[in-house]
């Protein structure tokens, strides 16, 4: 990058640390530390609730995503609009009422304790391994761009968030928020805008969107019920409506996000607005990568995106091996072009002869595509054995960083740390609220003073920050990050919610019958991730009718 790149990223860091801990000055006790003395109005709310769940995963795996799979995920959202909708009726009123620092909290109140720390066992290791990822996103950017090592970027891009999220906890978290999605939606904004300006002149956005659609990547609902497809019309409407039911409703990033919340009004008035912006946002994201891919129609794309990879190979014991299949692709890329252009052609031309015979012969070379892709990446995995095969994750990033102006790329970068630091200061701090109010304040230390315990929750926050580091330096196993941290949330949320979901609407259950049956719906949910095909998505539905079944069958055994 150039030092204007650099100045920009610099001054960007620099100015969501400092007005974190400027605004959050004079947070003394615990109930300012973290519920942010419940000042925070409906815009605040809003952005900080959306800012906590769009990490630097989605800005970074998202577009990515699109580029390889097409647009079909934006399915994942659309249970969203209707969760916020019931949390709004329902469960935000008993939490404000109940004057909560945690959602797990209630779970006492309406069961026992053991409930409770189950209910916060399963969030502690689900946020924590979650947090671990989203400081891995950005990471990959440093590393990627100064040959770092990626280990010690990890431990740079977390100590930066746990130096604001200490100072200032949750009144930090949700100012910071605010200038950080003001500064993402400019900097993908501009994205997309120098995205379309690059296509070739003769090819205007609806045509290149055209050309996306007849390469398959425009496909936005799946209407065809399967359990085993991972992103149809049924698996976003209810699956995705009780993972949005669970994360929105019980796990504590988000909880606490509302709860400091100034009334029930403007908690509702901010989860409302959050329902009906986020389905639009993801889309343009999404849509991003859609153009992306049309882009490198035009515009010959790497083989393989982890550029330190391909160093790696082209310098290495099978070079020449490798450089020859670089040559095959690029030969392919060279024909392939041309039949775009045909294509494009003759889609604004309307000439259906043309469009069906460059259709025939694109799908013959993306045949061809793939064998030489793979060819490169065996090459790459018999050079390295250790080396990432999944290059998702870079598709955007190779693309912000070879083709965008100087300082846009810097803004660009800065977008996706915003990202990534907004969301892990979140987790961070509910992680340490978690463990501060559900474990050690109510099982491990009681009645210490005030001052014990927000000293104790500063401690916390640089536990958690730490274990999300070590996390971090284990994620590039992972592929495509934005569904490895969905399937991860899939895992638990189900469980989670159906404990929730026990104790308000299931007024005969009691705390022992819950807890087993959360227990034995936990380990269904992982054996069903471990032995069959079904759709992540699923799994939240799986677990939560799983709890109130063993549940009532506990229930039933009792009586007998």
């Amino acid at each position: 990058m150039s030092y204007l790149d650099w100045t920009v990223l610099g001054l960007t860091l620099v100015f969501i640390v400092i007005y974190g801990i400027y605004k959050s000055r004079g947070s003394q006790n615990i109930q300012g530390y973290l519920l942010g003395d419940n000042t925070m109005k409906w815009y605040m709310v809003g952005f900080s609730v959306m800012a906590t769940q769009a990490s630097a995963i989605t800005f970074l795996s998202a577009p990515g995503q699109a580029y390889t799979d097409g647009m079909r995920f934006v399915q994942f959202y659309f249970g969203l609009p209707l969760a916020m909708i019931v949390l709004c009726i329902s469960v935000i009123p008993v939490f404000h009422r109940m004057k909560v620092y945690t959602a797990y909290e209630y779970l006492e109140n309406r069961f026992d304790l053991k409930t409770r720390a189950l209910g916060a066992l399963l969030f502690l290791i689900q946020r924590g391994i979650a947090a671990g990822l989203t400081i891995y996103a950005p990471a990959i950017i440093l590393s990627s761009l100064l040959g770092w090592n990626i280990y010690l970027t990890n431990v740079i891009i977390g100590g930066l968030v746990i130096i604001y999220t200490v100072s200032g906890g949750t009144k930090a978290v949700s100012y910071t928020q605010l200038g950080q999605m003001v500064i993402i939606l400019t900097g993908m904004g501009m994205a997309a805008y120098l995205l379309i300006q690059m296509l070739p002149p003769e090819v205007s956005t609806f045509n290149a969107l055209q050309v996306a659609g007849k390469m398959g990547k425009m496909q936005i609902v799946d209407l065809k019920f399967d359990p085993d497809n991972r992103y149809n019309l049924w698996s976003g409407l209810i699956g995705g409506f009780f993972l949005a039911l669970s994360y929105f409703g019980t796990d504590q990033s988000q909880v606490a996000r509302y709860l400091s919340g100034k009334s029930v009004s403007q908690i509702r008035l901010g989860m409302l607005f959050n329902g009906i912006v986020k389905i639009p946002m993801q889309f343009s994201i999404l849509l991003i990568g859609a153009i992306m891919f049309v882009f490198f129609q035009f515009n010959t794309p790497p083989v393989f995106f982890n550029g330190m990879e391909v160093e790696k190979a082209q310098s290495g014991q099978y070079a020449d091996e490798f450089n020859s299949t670089q040559d095959e692709w690029n030969s392919i890329q060279t024909i392939k072009q041309e039949k775009v252009h045909e294509l494009a052609k003759g889609l604004r031309e309307k000439n259906d002869l043309v469009v069906e015979s460059s259709q025939s012969a694109i799908k013959a070379l993306n045949l061809e595509e793939k064998q030489t892709r793979d060819k490169a990446i065996s090459i790459i995995s018999k050079g390295n054995p250790t080396a990432d095969t999944n290059d998702t994750n870079y598709i955007f990033l190779t693309y912000v960083i070879n083709y965008l102006p100087v300082g846009i790329i810097g803004l660009l970068i800065a977008v996706i740390f915003a990202a990534s630091m907004s969301s892990t200061s979140s987790e961070l701090n509910a992680l340490a609220s978690t463990s501060l109010v559900d474990i050690y304040k109510r099982m491990l230390v009681k009645d210490k003073s005030d001052l014990h315990y927000l000293n104790a929750s500063k401690w916390l926050t640089v536990v958690w920050g730490l274990y999300a580091i070590m996390i971090a330096q284990f994620a590039n196993r992972l592929g495509s990050l934005i569904e490895a941290v969905n399937i991860l949330g899939s895992l638990f949320y189900g469980t989670i919610l159906g404990i929730f979901l026990a104790g308000f609407y299931f007024k005969s259950l009691h705390g022992k019958n819950v807890f087993y049956g959360a227990v034995l719906a936990e380990l269904v949910v992982i054996a069903c991730y471990t032995f069959t095909d079904i759709s992540f998505l699923w799994f939240n539905l799986i677990g939560c009718a799983l709890v109130i079944a063993f549940a009532y069958s506990t229930k039933l055994l009792e009586s007998k």
